[in-house]
C-alpha cells in the first residue's frame, strides 16, 4: 500500500424529509446569501423545488436562483453564475440536482474568488486556492460529486471536456434522501449505476499491489450496484434498493476505496470525449467504453481481471488458463450493463466510426495532454483508436 492522506470534510444529512433541513444546514456552515443552482424541470415536476424555495424563505435566507444546467455541464452557465455571484454578493452556493449541477456549482464557486479565466483550473493552468462553501441535495446516485473533490465542465469554446479537483471543492454538506431518486427514468438509473461502478473499477484497476482492504471495499460496491440496480428498474419506488445504491455512490467517489493506491482513469477519458461531442449521458457512454478498456489492457495485467471476475461475478477460475477467466468477467459485465437497459455498441450511443480518429487525437493531445492516456496503461493516439474501434460493433 501506498503512502495517502485521506481527508472527507463533507457533512452527509442521509434519508426521508432530509432535505427540509437544508436551511439550518447553511446556516451551519456560514451562509446568509445563497446562490441556489439547478437543472431544467424535474426538480419543479416533483415538488422539491417548492419544498427548497419555502424551507429558504421561511429562515430568513437570502437567495437568487440560476437554473439550467444540462447534462455534461458547460463553460457558458459557469460565466454566468460568476457574475451573478460577484454582482449579488453570494457567499454560498446550494446545487440541488445531481453531478452536473454539482460540477457547474464547483466550478461557480471557484470561479467566483478567482481573478482569471476559471476555465484555467480545468486546463491544468491555476490551481483552486479558494472557493465559495457548496452544499448539495442530490437528485440522482452517480457522480458521486456530492463527497468528492472532483468537477468536469465542457468548455463551449472548443467542446473539450475537462476535469479538476481540489479538496476545497469538497461540499460542505450534501443531503441524500433516497426517495428523491424514485421519479428517475429507468434509463437514468441505470446510466448512474454504471457511473457508480466505473468510478470504483477505475480504482480497483491498480498497478499496486497488496491492497486488499480497498479491494473488498471496491468489490462490495460493485456487487451491492450488481444486486440493486435491476431492483430499482423493476421496481423505481423501491426505497432500500435505491438507498444503498446512493450510498454506494457517494462510497465509489469520496476516494475512501481508492486510497494507497495507483489509479486508472483510462475509460473516463476515453468516454469524455464521446459526450463532449455527441452528448450522450456519460453512464451511457461509459457502459459502451468500459468492456473495451477492459478487453484491450487485458495482457498488462491477467490476474487482476481475473480476481473482479471471481470475486464479483462469480467465476470459476481457470488456473491453467486465467485469460479465459479473465474474459469470461469482462463479458459478464458487459451482459450485465446491456441487461439494465444501456447501449453496446458505437450506433446504440449515437457515436460515429469516422470521428474515431478525431475522438483519439483529442483524448492524447487535447489541452494539456502530451500524446498520451496514462493510468493503469500507457496508451497512444493508436492505441486510443484501437479501443474506440472496439465499440463499433
Amino acid at each position: 500500500m501506498d503512502n495517502f492522506t485521506f481527508y472527507a470534510p463533507t457533512y452527509f444529512d442521509f434519508g426521508k424529509g432530509a432535505e427540509k433541513h437544508v436551511a439550518d444546514l447553511i446556516k451551519k456552515f456560514g451562509g446568509h446569501k445563497v446562490l441556489l443552482h439547478y437543472g431544467g424541470g424535474s426538480i419543479k415536476k416533483s415538488g422539491l423545488y417548492d419544498t427548497v424555495i419555502s424551507v429558504l424563505k421561511e429562515s430568513g435566507l437570502e437567495f437568487c436562483e440560476l437554473g439550467g444546467v444540462k447534462p455534461n455541464p458547460r463553460s457558458g452557465l459557469v460565466y454566468e453564475g460568476i457574475e451573478l455571484c460577484k454582482k449579488e454578493k453570494i457567499d454560498f452556493i446550494l446545487a440541488v440536482g445531481g453531478g452536473s449541477t454539482i460540477d457547474s456549482s464547483k466550478a461557480i464557486a471557484a470561479g467566483t474568488l478567482y481573478d482569471g479565466d476559471f476555465m484555467d483550473f480545468y486546463q491544468g493552468k491555476a490551481a483552486v486556492e479558494k472557493a465559495l462553501p457548496i452544499g448539495t441535495i442530490l437528485t440522482i446516485a452517480a457522480a458521486g460529486s456530492e463527497g468528492s473533490p472532483n468537477t468536469v465542465i465542457t468548455d463551449e469554446k472548443t467542446m473539450v471536456k475537462k476535469g479538476t479537483k481540489s479538496d476545497l471543492l469538497r461540499p460542505k454538506f450534501s443531503i441524500l434522501n433516497p426517495e428523491l431518486t424514485c421519479t428517475l427514468p429507468p434509463y437514468q438509473s441505470a446510466a448512474g449505476a454504471t457511473d457508480i461502478m466505473i468510478h470504483v473499477c477505475e480504482r480497483y484497476f491498480s498497478n499496486t499491489e497488496e491492497v486488499e482492504i480497498t479491494d473488498r471495499l471496491c468489490e462490495a460496491i460493485l456487487k451491492t450496484i450488481v444486486y440493486e440496480a435491476p431492483r430499482v428498474i423493476e421496481n423505481p419506488n423501491h426505497y432500500e434498493a435505491r438507498a444503498n445504491i446512493m450510498w454506494a455512490g457517494m462510497m465509489a467517489h469520496n476516494n475512501s476505496c481508492g486510497v494507497g493506491r495507483t489509479q486508472d482513469w483510462t475509460s473516463h477519458n476515453i468516454e469524455h470525449e464521446l459526450s463532449a461531442l455527441y452528448d450522450c449521458a456519460h453512464g451511457a457512454g461509459l457502459a459502451v467504453v468500459m468492456p473495451a478498456v477492459f478487453t484491450y489492457t487485458l495482457e498488462h495485467n491477467v490476474m487482476r481481471f481475473a480476481q473482479a471476475a471471481v470475486r464479483v461475478w462469480g467465476c470459476q477460475m481457470d488456473f491453467a488458463d486465467p485469460k479465459r477467466t479473465a474474459l469470461e468477467g469482462i463479458e459478464a459485465l458487459r451482459n450485465f450493463l446491456i441487461s439494465i437497459g444501456m447501449p453496446k455498441n458505437f450506433a446504440e450511443l449515437g457515436a460515429k466510426e469516422e470521428d474515431i480518429e478525431k475522438l483519439a487525437h483529442t483524448c492524447c493531445y487535447g489541452d494539456v495532454n502530451t500524446g498520451t492516456v496514462e493510468g493503469f496503461a500507457t496508451l497512444d493516439q493508436k492505441d486510443v483508436e484501437n479501443i474506440y474501434k472496439l465499440m463499433v460493433f
